[in-house]
């Protein structure tokens, strides 16, 4: 969970977008639109979530290990590349 204040106005942003782009994608099935552009939707709307997901992520592990122990630069580095590999997994 996010907890410095950039933090968290960051993570609601992201939320405001996904709920944004549900409320697209719930208009364009009432109204009955083409399978194209309601697959493209449901791609963003994915595209967000994981997006999402890897950000809240990011801050959780930078938050646990740093608790752990004083972080030095090489374990800064680690934790770097550790979110690096989350975010290329969930892209």
């Amino acid at each position: 969970m996010p907890h410095s204040p950039a933090e968290k106005k960051r993570v609601l942003g992201r939320v405001n977008r996904v709920r944004g782009q549900l409320d697209a994608l719930q208009a364009a099935l009432e109204q009955g639109a083409e399978c194209g552009p309601v697959l493209q939707q449901i791609a963003a709307l994915r595209g967000a979530v994981n997006g999402l997901m890897a950000g809240v992520l990011e801050s959780h592990l930078r938050e646990e290990f740093s608790q752990l122990t004083d972080t030095s630069k090489a374990q800064r580095a680690s934790i770097d590349e550790v979110v690096s590999l989350v975010r290329t997994y969930l892209k």
